[in-house]
Order: C-alpha cells, then structure tokens, then sequence
C-alpha cells in the first residue's frame, strides 16, 4: 500500500525497536533525512543514551524541533492486537509502540521541513531537530545534557517546538505552553520497633506520622493563577512494617510529589514541609529530588504563530494548557527560549495497542510547516515576524 511521506517515515521508524534508552537507529535515519536538505548533524552521546543535534543555518532566530526517539516497553505482547513494532494501519489507525509518543511527530516534523525547504531555501534564520533517546527514562544523558552543551558554546535557542501528543479530540485543539514543576520527596521515620502488646517499650512511626501527613495533604499550598491549577501534594508509595500484625514498625518509608505552579519555588515548598514535619516533632531523614521546575510560555511569537498555523490548516482556535506530566521542555525554556507543544492526541500514550490516526500525521506535518512558514519566511513593514499564511 502507498503512504504518505509522513506516515511511510512514520512506519520506518516504528519498525526500530527502542525501548529507552535504546534508539534502534532512529536518529542515524533521520539524520540522512535531514542531510540532504542541508541540516549538519551532531551526534552527541552520553553515557549509554544517544542524542542528535543537526541545524540548518547559522543564523537566528533559531527554531527547533525538539522530541526523543526512545519509548516506553511495550507490556506484554500477547495483549496486542498486532506487534507492537510492526506498525499496521487498521480503521483509519495506525497502530505501534511510539506511534503517538512521539514517532508520529517526529516524522511530521521531518516532511514538514521537507516541503518547507524545498520551497523555501533561502528562509530567515535556522532550523534545528534536537532528539534524545532518554525521555521516557531518567533524562539526565538526553535533552538536559545537549542544552547544556550549547549554553556552553553560545548556541541559543529562540523558539522549541517540542512534538509531545498534546491534543485531545482533534489534533491542534491543545497546546502545551507550559508546565508544572515536580519535586519529590523520600521520606524516612524513625521509630522504635517493639511488641504490640507492649506499646510503651515501643515508638510507632506511623501513628507518628499519620497527623503530619494529614496536615500536608489538607494544606492549600497556592491557589495556582491564570496558566496553572493550585499545586497538588500527593503520597504514591508507603510502606512500614515486618509483614505481621503482632510487631511494631522501627521505620516509615514514603515517598510524595508535588506538582506545582509558577505561583510557587521549590524551595519553598522544602521549607514549608520541613516546618511541619519539625513541629510534629518526628526523627526523620527527607531526601528531594526536583525533577523540574514549572516552565511557561506566555504571548509571543512561537504562541501566536502556532494558533495561527493551526487555524490555517485545520479552522480550529487552539486551547492553550499547562496540564498533564513533565516534558524535556523543562530542560529548554529556563535558556530563556520560548517552548510549546504541540503533537498528536494524547489519548493512547503509553498504553496497549497505542495508535493515532493516520490521516492527523499528515494534518500535523502541515500544521508544522505552516509554523515555519510564520515565523521564517514573512515580515511585515518594521522587519517583525507576520502570521498571515495567505501568501509568501
């Protein structure tokens, strides 16, 4: 069966089994892509990840397609409907392990850029793809990484447009302009194991705990503002105990998040934690990890060119949204860069049977190209970027 650029690109890259923080070699494939329209790639691993930096251009302002060419396993094999990396189309769908997270993106990226160039070879500024193969693991030899290496050298970023599924009942309703940050706390208890039957020879560190908890799952940390939702404290994992019912636990082990605003700083949240736990008067250990810091993108270029590139293509007004997890744009936009996402529908990642619609690989590469349309090729009267799309 014929394809389109976009989905044979997409079932060539689907078939590369790569599992994070595998590539499978993905980025080798595009990287010859991108080759031949005048992109020069960089190769830049680190440790047992691999990462792509390849520009088109030396000038700015510089746009950037940023995604990770790594997925998450597939589950187990015998519960889908056909291989996981064996794209198949079926109903309109096609279906394969990164089909929506994020190959699919990725290679409407590439044919987007394909047609761009083609017809416009002499465009303003640069292009650039930055790919990672760790995204959907622990992300600190991917993304991070590459941006710290051109912070190093001077290579700054204007405006990411990362390929994260985004959308939710037709491609380009949502974008992502921001996210909230996430900080994680391990937190330790100690106590005194002894006797159930003997408490006051023992020290409970959950009967301990349990009202500290309590009071910081009840605190309202913020009220969020106009791009974000209030902050949220969650427990996702506690344990404490031997496994019988006769023995007092010596420890308590937890672990929390907070998924937060711009309306607070991690380190305000460490302190306000540490006071609780310190007036309940628990002997604990806390150890944090910040996953990243909350990131927005308010009115600008790349925001106002995105609205108005999916307008043209697809006659819908885009929802602007900071929900769901982290992305790598964490790790762009503190470079000062502006950062959206904009993908696919987001509602089979990481599932069984992940799929996305064939035909809206093609509608998001033409929502691509209509980006760099926007913000590389028009100008109006004072030199600024334009978002009229009615002409070049």
């Amino acid at each position: 069966m014929d394809h389109s650029p976009t989905l044979a690109l997409a079932f060539d890259l689907i078939r590369r089994p790569s599992v994070t923080p595998e590539d499978g070699g993905c980025q080798e494939l595009i990287a010859t892509r991108l080759a031949a329209l005048g992109f020069v790639s960089e190769h830049m691993p680190f440790g047992e990840v691999k990462n792509l930096w390849a520009r088109r251009g030396t000038r700015r302002p510089l746009l950037v397609f940023a995604g990770h060419t790594d997925v998450v396993p597939p589950g187990p094999l015998d519960k889908w409907q056909s291989p996981p990396f064996e794209p198949e189309i079926r109903d309109g769908m096609l279906y394969g392990r990164g089909a929506a997270d994020m190959k699919g993106s990725i290679a409407a990226m590439v044919t987007a850029c394909e047609r761009f160039v083609a017809t416009h070879p002499d465009h303003r500024g640069a292009i650039a793809f930055l790919l990672t193969s760790d995204e959907e693991g622990p992300s600190v030899n991917g993304t991070v990484k590459v941006v710290e290496a051109l912070e190093a050298r001077g290579e700054k970023i204007d405006w990411c447009l990362v390929g994260e599924p985004s959308s939710t009942q037709q491609v380009g309703d949502v974008v992502k302009n921001g996210r909230r940050g996430s900080l994680n706390g391990r937190l330790s208890v100690h106590g005194i194991q002894g006797h159930v039957a003997y408490p006051h020879l023992a020290d409970n560190p959950i009967h301990r705990a349990a009202p500290a908890l309590a009071e910081l799952a009840a605190i309202e940390w913020d009220r969020g503002n106009e791009f974000f939702p209030a902050t949220s404290f969650q427990i996702s994992n506690i344990h404490g105990g031997t496994g019988v019912e006769n023995v007092i636990p010596g420890e308590l082990e937890l672990l929390f998040n907070f998924r937060y605003s711009t309306a607070l700083t991690a380190e305000e949240i460490k302190r306000r934690v540490h006071d609780v736990l310190d007036r309940h008067g628990l002997k604990y250990e806390l150890d944090w990890k910040l996953s990243g810091e909350p990131f927005l993108t308010g009115q600008g270029e790349l925001v106002e060119a995105t609205r108005a590139a999916v307008r043209a293509v697809s006659g819908i007004d885009t929802a602007l949204s900071t929900a769901g997890g982290t992305s790598d744009g964490r790790f762009i936009a503190p470079t000062g860069a502006q950062v959206i996402e904009l993908g696919p529908l987001n509602a089979t990642i990481h599932k069984l049977n992940e799929c996305v619609g064939a035909a809206d690989l093609d509608t998001l590469s033409s929502q691509y190209e209509a980006v760099l349309r926007c913000l590389l090729t028009r100008r109006d009267a004072a030199g600024q970027t334009g978002y009229s799309l009615n002409s070049d």
